[in-house]
């Protein structure tokens, strides 16, 4: 888009593009605690879209939308860390998920049930269900952090320093790709289908709650759920 002088009308092009923004923002949202807002991340993700605006060069070979998404993902998540959203209590809640999901699936042969991970938390099912909801951050971030062991580093240090760096490198290796397409159909039906619709669709946790009939909260759970499973069965990767 450009001005009648020949010159790049960024104004039409931020129009243009606030729809990513939204979007990145709806996707990042939910990964983390409930106490971050999203009208925080769209701002900042504007600002990331404006950056890339003034950085873009065609001759880089680059599509401009792909190289905005890395600056406004890299805006959001710098703010983020400056934050310091990540809690070490919800580390520790999310990594005692994991450790049930694996204590159970090794007694059982089987994915347990929401009210098995319970029991062995010794909690009730509404306690474990309020705790999904809290660490769900955590859970998705130690996903695409599962290839590195080093749990007392910072995933934002590691592999966001660089607004440049993609944080979903690490799910390009084939083997790991393979093992957790595994890992994924392994899971109970409902939480395939959120995974994917995630995933695959792009579609943010209201969408998919209209689909499926519940509340966003309850997808948020169960969307906590399945990347505990997904931890538990990816730890030798």
């Amino acid at each position: 888009m450009y001005t009648q002088k020949g010159q790049l009308d960024r104004d039409a092009m931020i129009r243009q593009y606030v729809p990513l923004v939204q979007r990145l923002a709806h996707h990042m949202i939910a990964k983390l605690p409930p106490n971050v807002e999203l009208d925080d991340l769209v701002q900042v993700g504007m600002i990331g879209l404006a950056e890339a605006l003034s950085r873009f060069e065609a001759s880089q070979g680059v599509q401009f939308e792909t190289f905005a998404s890395q600056r406004i993902r890299g805006a959001m998540i710098d703010e983020l860390r400056e934050g310091d959203w990540m809690s070490r209590g919800s580390r520790k809640s999310q990594k005692d998920i994991e450790h049930a999901v694996h204590r159970l699936e090794q007694k059982l042969g089987r994915p347990p049930i929401e009210s098995e991970i319970a029991a062995d938390l010794k909690m009730s099912l509404a306690e474990y269900q309020s705790l999904l909801g809290r660490v769900r951050g955590t859970q998705l971030v130690y996903l695409e952090d599962m290839a590195n062991t080093e749990e007392d580093d910072s995933f934002l240090d590691r592999h966001v320093a660089d607004a440049e760096a993609d944080p979903l490198s690490v799910l390009r290796d084939q083997r790991l790709r393979q093992a957790l397409v595994h890992a994924i159909k392994g899971l109970p039906e409902r939480e395939q289908q959120i995974m994917s619709m995630y995933y695959e669709r792009d579609m943010n946790l209201k969408e998919i709650a209209l689909v499926l009939g519940v509340t966003e909260s309850r997808v948020c759970q169960l969307h906590s759920q399945s990347i505990a499973r997904l931890r538990a069965k990816m730890r030798s990767h």
